[in-house]
């Protein structure tokens, strides 16, 4: 065992032992006993109420606006009070969030979240097929949305007579749409106070994982605030097993800001970006899309300490002019998934030497628990996505579901305390994805023989173009249904920018005039705009096959995605 892991080694159990601040208790679940810590709050309710001691301080800044803790308090609570009195919201009611990151989204989500609503966040990219299904789902008492949402889903909101309210003008009179800002007018208001339980719903995140359809991941409270106190957690034992680069960050005396470019309807942008800056009175900066180039001026102007991203947006960031000079506040870069390639981690290792950044492995059916690594730690195995969580199990399968030794690669298993409660409305999908209470990830990695997790392919077949999760059969679908195409298969491809790119083969219907142009059109006009094939390959015959009608996909990657 190597210097740095018996310090990350010692660390932890200094941090878990009893009476320490992450203690470790017992908890069963489905029989089955998980470990659990002993001081994480039990309600976000509970969370919020702590975080208002953060008063006057500022908290939210958004296209030159700022907020304190106490204006982002006044505003959820009064929102909270009208979404009891006027809308009926009653806890286990659903509220569907669609909105970029902004500060409202925020006050959405703690308004519902504080009167034992289920906050519902759904990806505002979406079109309005999209959007529309996901709240059909989840069927929300009400809608939070901002004008260029409502714009999209209006035909529907109006068929279904779905309740909305909107941060912006609404685009004409539309019934059951009412104004934020108006319904924030006037004294502030308190909501009544509801008492939940540890196993009460507490939210729904959407994923799309390996299917044509987003599901929705539903959790309890206990898990959403072990996760939450997990995240503290990894940042307590970074900083035992890196004195040092502590040490040089403390001494800049920068007021910790994270920008927000992420958005807040992932678990990495919910979790450790707005909820872990609420909590802990840290100034968030939310970005209205992604831009390396605005990143930087924001990072610049407002001293921005923290980024965390998706591996493509910490690449954007370092490749754009400029980036040393822009970045002096920046004391750690985080990102997701398998990490960085090589010649990005040298890079960052070299350009922020003395930088607390690391890596992390999650999903949303586990509230982004799994494994990290931060500062000395990550520097050790940067290839790697960190060790494991003190509340999580993992297990590295092979086909038959049996413990593979270290060194062999199979299929992630993840169990504990911070695991969904199931997918909403679906209890088939449920059951796929669980065994015997291991949430079975669909990735492949393997442990190495001092517990470091390396995460190296996907069974599912998804593509990441910028950390936005594509289901290659949902693209696939979407070309199908043009009149002209015959068969299609839709690959991820290795790309600089974006991570992975989506790419299209398509075997057009014989004496069909077809081009790339066409399907790139079509799917436009159907689906979410990071959705649409960056390149399409008509493909003469048949796509290939085995000999039961399987699409052999590997095949098709070497000729048009260089894999």
């Amino acid at each position: 065992m190597s210097d740095i892991e018996q310090i990350a080694s010692r660390s932890q159990q200094q941090l878990t032992a009893a009476g320490a601040p992450f203690e470790l208790v017992q908890h069963e679940i489905g029989g089955v006993p998980v470990p659990m810590y002993r001081n994480a709050f039990a309600t976000l309710p509970e969370l919020f109420a702590a975080a208002r001691v953060h008063g006057d301080k500022e908290f939210m800044v958004y296209e030159g606006e700022r907020w304190s803790f106490a204006r982002f308090f006044a505003a959820a609570d009064t929102l909270a009070a009208q979404l009891q009195q006027r809308f009926g919201v009653a806890p286990g009611d659903r509220v569907a969030i669609m909105m970029r990151n902004r500060p409202e989204w925020a006050v959405a989500f703690v308004a519902a979240a504080q009167i034992g609503a289920v906050p519902a966040p759904i990806n505002s990219f979406g079109l309005r097929a999209e959007l529309a299904g996901s709240v059909r789902d989840v069927q929300p008492r009400v809608i939070l949305c901002d004008g260029e949402r409502l714009e999209r889903i209006a035909p529907d909101l109006v068929a279904l007579d779905w309740t909305a309210i909107v941060v912006d003008d609404p685009p004409g009179p539309l019934p059951r749409v009412h104004r934020l800002h108006e319904l924030l007018d006037g004294p502030a208001q308190a909501p009544r106070a509801v008492r939940l339980a540890p196993d009460d719903p507490a939210l729904i995140l959407f994923t799309s994982g390996a299917t044509s359809k987003a599901k929705g991941v539903l959790s309890c409270q206990r898990a959403v605030c072990q996760a939450l106190y997990n995240i503290d957690y990894i940042g307590a034992v970074s900083a035992l097993a890196s004195p040092q680069r502590v040490a040089a960050i403390v001494q800049r005396g920068l007021a910790p800001t994270i920008l927000a470019a992420v958005p807040l309807f992932h678990v990495s942008g919910l979790h450790a970006q707005l909820l872990s800056a609420l909590r802990h009175g840290r100034r968030i900066v939310f970005m209205h899309r992604w831009d390396p180039a605005r990143a930087l001026e924001l990072i610049r102007a407002e001293r921005v300490t923290q980024f965390n991203g998706a591996p493509s947006m910490v690449m954007q960031l370092l490749a754009e002019p400029g980036f040393d000079e822009a970045t002096a506040s920046l004391a750690g870069l985080g990102f997701g998934g398998a990490g960085l390639p090589q010649r990005a981690v040298d890079e960052l290792m070299q350009r922020k030497p003395e930088s607390m950044s690391g890596v992390g492995f999650g999903l949303t059916e586990t509230n982004g628990v799994a494994t990290a690594a931060s500062g000395d730690v990550f520097v050790y195995k940067p290839r790697s996505s960190g060790r494991l969580s003190p509340i999580m199990t993992l297990r590295v399968a092979g086909s038959d579901g049996a413990p593979l030794a270290a060194g062999q690669p199979g299929e992630i298993w993840l169990r504990g305390v911070s695991l969904m409660d199931g997918y909403w409305g679906d209890p088939v999908n449920t059951a796929g994805a669980m065994q015997d209470g291991w949430f079975r990830s669909g990735d492949i990695g393997y442990l190495d023989e001092e517990g470091f997790l390396f995460v190296i392919d996907r069974i599912k077949d998804v593509i990441n173009r910028n950390g936005e999760k594509i289901a290659a059969s949902e693209v696939e679908s979407c070309i199908l249904q043009h009149a002209q195409v015959l068969e299609v298969a839709v690959l991820a491809a290795a790309d600089e920018r974006a991570g992975e790119a989506v790419v299209a083969v398509v075997v057009p219907r014989p004496g069909a005039a077809l081009s790339g142009a066409d399907i790139q059109a079509h799917v436009a006009a159907r689906l979410a705009p990071y959705k649409v094939p960056a390149r399409v390959h008509l493909h003469t015959g048949a796509l290939p096959r085995n000999a039961v009608g399987k699409l052999l996909k590997t095949a098709l990657k070497r000729e048009y995605a260089g894999t």
